[in-house]
């Protein structure tokens, strides 16, 4: 048995740092995985309590040279809020900044200087001044090194490493200036690195907080759905109103719903009438309006009228809780597409140490200096990105899956969403699904000196006891018409067969009912029978209507299809996606909503247990399914398939099975998850270009290849801005999913 807990991290700043907790926890005996997503900063982890708790956990990771809080409750837990570096200390650090470059390159530019710090008159004032103001800069970003140098020393070293090791090197190497200045060496005056490594802090720091900036806006559904959720309700004792804290609210307590406040848990109306917005729910924009047993859901706005509910369901059971948890559980997962970049991050880092070093020495027994192989190895160490190639995939999940929540798509997880676009095949499930759901009068025949009126007059009296879903479709019917109906006074059910009222004065049913009743259809009434025939060949259920034993007329029900399935099959059709039905129902009817749909594969009267057997046997001919489905019966296929989608008003049990789900009750939200899956997988692959494309070219340009051909040097202050640059476009690039808009061909 293994438990799942989730941990919040702190002191992470690029892909090394994610690998290194995954590799510490994993080595914990009894921790069977381990994910940490450096977007959400959050670290999930299944493990075995008989061998490994919480505490050996956050050792592990304080090890590591982190820090690892536990979330009791990871839905209700705050954001991240990425402000690691912070703009008081940018500004503080990028005034002394520009002081040091306004002294270090004054006199290059001609710009006037004191003359107590010029550097041909008093060199060491000169530096001096410099070390003074680089002072304040390096407590402003004390966190490169206090994080670069642990986890250097844990040897799992990050991006604050590279930073580290490089402007400490510089800082050396100018200290090193100091001394010769002292030794009377005075041209060691031009050989000052103090603005650079303030330069690299500066702008690193800079690219951090943009970075920080973009970040928060990747997890702004979230954010949103969280500020949906009450903090307090009102609770009636009696006669009394007291507010509580939301969380202090208990299953069957009583509540009240002022108008203009959100509804604080789930549960049904005792009492009063109002409208409720549920478009955060539903989509619907139009109010919903509420009465005694009604359904009501947490976080949904209640806008005219006061209320009393009953608490059902509380805490992390609400809908909209489970809707959040939903959103950041795949916001917090890895797609697969990530491995890639794991595995690079994982030696990242210390790749980069050996290329520094490597080219370094390279310039020098080239016979080129030290101050210019110290640029070399500085400009190396700050060019390199692993920030760009570990944001590259979070970053565009979690807007993806965040913007998906927007449009009411529930996607579970990073897999999920890469999975889904490689669906070459959607299955979708009849009942609840392709059709309403709910049976519906469709047709009324009646013989010759019968009119339709009595016939469905008579019928609905009938079947007004029954309670039967295709009795409450007849009796539906009829009322929308406006006939006037009257409740037999003895109805007898024939299980069947149908049903019979006042001792066979009317009886409905089918041809096993006629038979009971000794009458032949076809040879009283062959026009109806042949009417009949036609109805079942047409999908829907004909049902024959008796007076005192002779065949007045035949009435018919059908689940109908959704308004939009039509349009469903045709867009996926358009996508290049092949569509297929499976149902439990008789193929006569399967096959006539599939031709109305526009279906031409059925797999028919399948047991529920055969579902996820189809499933199985259509993957096993190459093909990535998609399954569609609402009920407790599919929730095998569902969780078979390589994506299972739910309809948000099918079973609980569904829901759980199914990787997406459509919480607007819309199929034609599948197109939407489908196309958005495509746009996030292409968003990915630019980013992993990106990443993997400018740390290729870019370390060797800062380790001199231009050099070689006659180009320029890179400088490292150069490079510290491309490596801020690098991380920011990543990020800015996931966040132009939030402007995602339903393709022009979408059947919505």
């Amino acid at each position: 048995m293994t438990v799942h807990k989730t941990f919040a991290l702190k002191g992470m700043s690029c892909a090394a740092c994610a690998v290194a907790n995954e590799h510490a926890v994993s080595k914990v005996k009894g921790v069977a995985k381990v994910s940490v997503n450096l977007a959400t900063e959050r670290m999930d982890v299944d493990f075995d309590p008989l061998e490994a708790d919480v505490f050996k956990i956050e050792t592990a990771v304080k090890k590591a040279g982190y820090e690892a809080l536990l979330l009791e409750k990871p839905a209700q837990a705050p954001l991240p809020t990425y402000e690691t570096y912070g703009w008081k200390r940018f500004t503080v650090s990028a005034v002394f900044t520009a002081i040091i470059l306004y002294i270090s390159m004054g006199s290059m530019l001609g710009l006037p200087l004191p003359s107590f710090i010029d550097h041909h008159m008093h060199p060491l004032a000169f530096a001096l001044v410099q070390l003074a103001l680089l002072i304040p800069v390096l407590i402003a970003g004390k966190a490169f090194y206090t994080h670069g140098f642990k986890s250097l020393f844990n040897f799992s070293p990050n991006m604050d490493s590279l930073i580290a090791i490089g402007t400490s090197s510089a800082i050396l190497y100018s200290l090193y200036s100091i001394s010769r200045i002292l030794g009377g060496d005075h041209t060691a005056g031009t050989q000052l690195y103090f603005e650079t490594a303030a330069t690299i802090i500066t702008l690193i720091m800079l690219g951090k907080n943009l970075e920080s900036r973009s970040k928060r806006r990747t997890s702004e559904a979230v954010r949103k759905l969280m500020k949906l959720r009450p903090t307090t309700a009102t609770i009636l004792d009696g006669e009394i109103e007291r507010k509580i804290p939301i969380d202090a609210v208990k299953p069957n307590d009583l509540l009240l719903v002022r108008p203009g406040e959100r509804v604080p848990v789930d549960g049904r109306i005792r009492s009063g009438i109002s409208n409720v917005d549920e478009s955060m729910l539903t989509g619907e924009s139009m109010p919903v309006e509420k009465t005694d047993g009604a359904q009501v859901f947490s976080g949904t706005m209640n806008l005219n009228g006061s209320l009393v509910m009953v608490a059902e369901k509380v805490g992390e059971e609400t809908t909209l809780a489970k809707i959040i948890h939903m959103v950041e559980e795949a916001q917090s997962s890895k797609a697969p597409i990530a491995r890639l970049a794991d595995q690079v991050s994982a030696i990242f880092v210390p790749t980069v140490m050996a290329v520094a070093l490597v080219a370094a020495f390279g310039w020098i027994i080239a016979g080129h200096s030290i101050t210019f192989a110290l640029t070399v190895f500085v400009s190396v160490l700050t060019i390199a990105c692993p920030c760009a190639l570990g944001l590259a995939t979070p970053t565009a999940v979690m807007v993806g899956t965040g913007k998906a929540a927007e449009l009411g798509v529930l996607i579970k997880s990073g897999e999920a969403l890469e999975t889904v676009h490689k669906v070459n095949t959607v299955l979708l499930d009849k009942t609840g699904t392709i059709t309403v759901g709910k049976p519906v009068l469709t047709d009324v025949v009646a013989a010759p000196g019968f009119s339709s009126a009595t016939v469905l007059s008579l019928a609905a009296s009938a079947e007004m006891a029954s309670g039967h879903p295709l009795a409450d479709a007849i009796v539906s019917g009829a009322r929308e018409k406006g006939l006037d109906l009257a409740r037999p006074e003895h109805v007898e059910t024939v299980a069947g067969k149908g049903i019979v009222a006042d001792s066979g004065a009317i009886a409905v049913g089918n041809t096993a009912m006629a038979e009971s009743l000794d009458v032949s259809v076809p040879q009283q009434a062959p026009d109806l029978a042949n009417e009949a025939a036609r109805l079942a060949g047409e999908g829907k259920t004909p049902m024959f209507v008796f007076q005192n034993g002779v065949p007045i007329g035949l009435i018919a029900v059908a689940d109908q299809p959704r308004p939009e399935s039509r349009a469903l099959v045709a867009t996926l059709k358009k996508f290049g996606i092949d569509v297929a039905m499976v149902t439990g129902d008789s193929r006569t009817t399967a096959e006539a909503i599939a031709t109305q749909v526009g279906i031409t594969e059925v797999y028919a009267e399948v047991l529920p247990s055969e579902k996820a057997s189809i499933v199985k046997r259509i993957q096993a001919s190459g093909r990535k399914i998609a399954m569609v489905g609402d009920g407790i019966n599919d929730a095998p296929a569902l969780a078979q398939a390589d994506v299972g989608i739910a309809v948000a008003a099918g079973t609980d049990i569904a829901m759980e099975s199914a990787d997406i789900v459509l919480m607007h009750n819309n199929i034609c939200d599948v197109t939407t998850a489908i196309d958005l899956s495509r746009q996030v997988i292409k968003n990915i692959r630019q980013n992993l270009f990106w990443a993997f494309g400018y740390n290729v070219l870019g370390i060797p340009i800062a380790a001199g290849i231009l050099y070689i051909f006659g180009g320029p040097l890179l400088s490292p202050m150069f490079a510290a801005a491309a490596m801020s640059l690098s991380s920011v476009s990543v990020v800015t690039n996931a966040l132009r999913l939030k402007g995602y808009r339903k393709p022009e061909k979408s059947c919505t």
